[in-house]
C-alpha cells in the first residue's frame, strides 16, 4: 500500500507585544483556529478538535479528510498537536476509501523569547496511506509518490502560509485586547524570564 510524506518547518518572527505570546500559546483552540478555517471546526472535548479539511483531488480521487487533532502545552510553553483520528469521505463507489485510508499528523510549536521578538520554531510532518484502486494501482511506483508528495506539500505549505498570517494577526490583536484590561503590568512577565 503506498505510503506518503511530507514535513514543513517554520522559523517565525513574531514582535513582542504588551503580553508575552507564550501567554497567548496556552489556548490551544487559538492554534487550531489559526492553520485552517475556523468554520470548518468543531471542538469536541478540552484539548481535542475535529477538523474538516478542504476537498483535495489526488490521481482524479476526490476525497475530503476530517481528522481529529489533539494539541497541548509542554512547560516550556512549546505546543504539541497530534492527529488521533481520521475518516475520509468520497464518492459512493469508493467507499473503501475509509477502511484503506490512514493519516499522521505531528507537529510542535515552540516560542524562543528574543528581543524585540519571539521566534516561533516548528515542524510538521504529515503521513497518509492509501490503496489505489484499479487502474491507478498499475501507475509507476515513483509517479504515484511524487503526486502523493505534492499533494501532503501543498497541504503543509497551505497550513504554515495560514499560520505565518493568522497567527501573529490574532496574537497580536489578543496582546492589545488584553493589555488593555484593568491592570496589564501583572501579568507581564520581567524582562529575560522565561515562561
Amino acid at each position: 500500500m503506498p505510503q506518503f510524506c511530507a514535513s514543513q518547518v517554520l522559523n517565525l518572527r513574531v514582535p513582542n507585544g504588551p503580553l508575552p505570546i507564550e501567554h497567548y500559546l496556552r489556548q490551544p483552540h487559538r492554534l487550531v483556529q489559526a492553520i485552517t478555517d475556523p468554520r470548518c471546526v468543531d471542538q469536541l472535548e478540552e484539548g481535542l478538535y475535529r477538523l474538516s479539511l478542504r476537498p483535495l483531488q489526488f490521481l482524479g480521487i476526490s476525497m475530503q479528510p476530517t481528522t481529529d487533532l489533539r494539541v497541548w502545552g509542554l512547560t516550556d510553553g512549546t505546543l504539541c498537536l497530534e492527529a488521533v483520528d481520521c475518516q475520509v469521505y468520497g464518492p459512493a463507489y469508493l467507499d473503501y476509501l475509509n477502511q484503506s485510508f490512514s493519516m499522521g499528523l505531528s507537529g510542535r510549536l515552540t516560542p524562543q523569547p528574543q528581543d524585540p521578538y519571539t521566534a516561533l520554531v516548528g515542524q510538521a510532518d504529515l503521513q497518509v496511506q492509501l490503496e489505489l484502486p484499479a487502474p491507478l494501482n498499475l501507475m509507476p511506483s515513483a509517479m504515484v509518490q511524487t503526486a502523493g508528495g505534492r499533494l501532503l506539500g501543498s497541504i503543509l505549505a497551505t497550513i504554515k502560509h495560514r499560520l505565518e498570517r493568522q497567527l501573529v494577526e490574532d496574537y497580536q490583536a489578543w496582546a492589545h485586547q488584553q493589555g488593555d484590561g484593568p491592570n496589564p503590568v501583572d501579568h507581564r512577565r520581567p524582562r529575560g524570564q522565561v515562561v
